[in-house]
């Protein structure tokens, strides 16, 4: 009989969101891996790649059926770095899965994700890794869709371990894969590169009474909650100031974001940083440099 495989899952949006459970509960019903969670107890999205330093870390074992699961009070980076020392489990796993995020993760929107900094910790600590986001539709989405995605993620994780196994895989990279709204109807994968995208964002002043949606991962509404500003936690003479989406753009060469708006399930290869464009890197190399020279003389 083939030894299983070891998957740990983790997220940003917690170990009780419904993406993971989603993932977790396809992983275990394979019966073709050992499934590990390590997931924050609540949500942490948006935090990026941001640690936790100066405090201890709370870590409650938690029941989920066919797993070994702990809820961590810290990000989803601590998660991951965590999840993969030997204090919680015996064992380094063969695959970090960070999702299913609810909401899309492509071009810049990278930067900010804290379920794409849950595979990133892995890869910075030499375990193959993807991160796994869902382009969520408030109206249009439900909580089925991330059945149905982590169904359509199975044979790229089981084609990851596969070349594990041979030892083809690459240490230099880690993946992101982004699943398009319409997943039941999905056109199939396509291997594609980060792009420019990005939400465009404003500052509205609020009042200590004003109610809103909260800015989580883009106008999502599952598990959606209401913010009220409790008006005793504001000091004398504080403004109040929240974030409101008012627009996505989306140019001709985001491959990424450009490919799940028409309906692939983009898979896209990630570096642990981002270089410059070669053509900056030129700027420096050359222009620069003579400018610096000229302003070290004066």
């Amino acid at each position: 009989m083939a030894c299983k495989a070891t998957i740990m899952v983790t997220n940003d949006d917690g170990i009780d969101a419904p993406g993971l459970r989603a993932l977790v509960k396809l992983l275990v019903s394979t019966n073709l891996f050992h499934v590990r969670v390590c997931a924050p107890d609540s949500e942490k999205s948006a935090v990026s790649h941001c640690i936790t330093w100066r405090h201890d870390l709370a870590v409650k074992q938690v029941e989920i059926e066919g797993a070994t699961a702990f809820a961590v009070s810290g990000t989803p980076a601590d998660c991951s770095s965590l999840g993969l020392s030997d204090v919680l489990f015996p064992s380094t796993p063969d695959l970090v899965l960070s999702g299913i995020n609810i909401g899309s993760n492509c071009g810049y929107h990278i930067v900010y994700s804290g379920t794409v900094a849950g595979a990133r910790e892995a890869y910075f600590n030499g375990v193959p890794a993807i991160s796994i986001s869902y382009d969520w539709a408030k109206g249009v989405s439900n909580t089925e869709d991330f059945s149905l995605a982590a169904d359509a993620c199975l044979p790229i994780i089981n084609a990851v371990l596969a070349e594990i196994k041979h030892k083809n895989y690459p240490q230099r990279c880690f993946l992101n894969i982004d699943l398009p709204t319409n997943i039941r109807c999905h056109k199939g994968y396509k291997i594609t590169m980060q792009g420019k995208s990005i939400f465009r964002m404003r500052w509205r002043q609020v009042t200590s009474g004003t109610r809103g949606e909260m800015l989580s991962t883009m106008e999502m509404d599952v598990n959606s909650e209401t913010s009220e500003i409790n008006a005793s936690a504001v000091s004398q003479g504080e403004l109040l100031f929240r974030r409101e989406v008012v627009g996505h753009q989306i140019d001709d060469d985001d491959v990424d974001a450009r490919a799940i708006k028409e309906g692939f399930i983009s898979v896209t290869p990630l570096g642990g940083i981002s270089p410059a464009e070669p053509e900056c890197q030129a700027y420096f190399n050359e222009r620069f440099r003579i400018a610096l020279e000229r302003s070290s003389a004066l």
